[in-house]
């Protein structure tokens, strides 16, 4: 692929996802919501990628948003304008492998369109996140609203009231749940996420994607209503081609504590 505003690996059944837009603190631009959605078409078309690492260049920043100076293109008729995070969000556009997001530096603005559709987020000591909406006079609206899956209201709303005149940090981040383990450097971040990739792919992937859908999905249900429709997950996934293990070949995996 001729990518521009990202870098797109694959190694070992793992897909890594790099921002590539340093000089802008890998803000987001027409080019990288266009790119984003082929992307997502193929991690989710290609059953060699069984789990997916998103990272970004540079020391400063994971991403700041939308890209102020270029913009996001929108339809001139406001029926017909859509949310960026309809290219960007893995789980909008149907992808139901697992994605590892690690954060460094500023996560601000859009960076929660990643940043709330992942299903495992790690950070680095310096990670920073904040929504800068209100301050410059916007709605704070889609970030906040995908955000309270992660977090209590109470941090959300604290997020998106107090804009640019406080940040998240790190430690507070493990703290509500926002992340889920705090690296010491970027260097360290990359080589946990890689890590964290590694042994999810090793998993038999049918089940990992049925288990990353069962979950997702039931978000929108009711507790009762999504236990009713768990049932029909494993079903699914057993029905398929590839599920069986021979549990008796697999080698017996050296657990870690938490």
């Amino acid at each position: 692929m001729d990518l521009t505003t990202v870098i797109y690996e694959v190694s070992d059944h793992v897909a890594t996802i790099t921002l590539n837009r340093p000089e802008v603190l890998n803000s987001f631009n027409p080019a990288m919501c266009e790119e984003f959605s082929l992307l997502w078409k193929t991690v989710r078309e290609d059953d060699d990628v069984h789990v997916v690492v998103l990272r970004a260049a540079g020391d400063r920043a994971f991403c700041t948003g939308a890209d102020v100076k270029e913009g996001i293109s929108l339809h001139p008729n406001v029926w017909n304008q859509a949310d960026p995070g309809e290219k960007l969000s893995p789980k909008l556009n149907q992808v139901w492998k697992p994605v590892v997001c690690c954060v460094h530096g500023m996560a601000a603005g859009g960076a929660f369109y990643w940043i709330n559709e992942s299903d495992i987020v790690i950070c680095s000591e310096d990670a920073m996140f904040f929504d800068p909406h209100v301050t410059y006079g916007l709605t704070a609206a889609l970030e906040p609203i995908g955000l309270l899956h992660r977090v209590p209201l109470g941090e959300a709303l604290r997020i998106a009231l107090l804009g640019l005149n406080e940040r998240l940090s790190a430690e507070r981040a493990l703290q509500i749940g926002l992340v889920t383990e705090v690296l010491p450097e970027k260097e360290r971040l990359w080589e946990r996420g890689a890590e964290l990739a590694r042994i999810i792919a090793d998993q038999p992937p049918m089940a990992v994607q049925g288990t990353v859908r069962a979950i997702w999905e039931s978000l929108d249900s009711t507790r009762s209503q999504a236990l009713r429709m768990g049932m029909s997950y494993p079903q699914r996934s057993n029905l398929a081609e590839g599920t069986k293990v021979d549990l008796a070949a697999r080698s017996r995996p050296k657990w870690t504590l938490r």
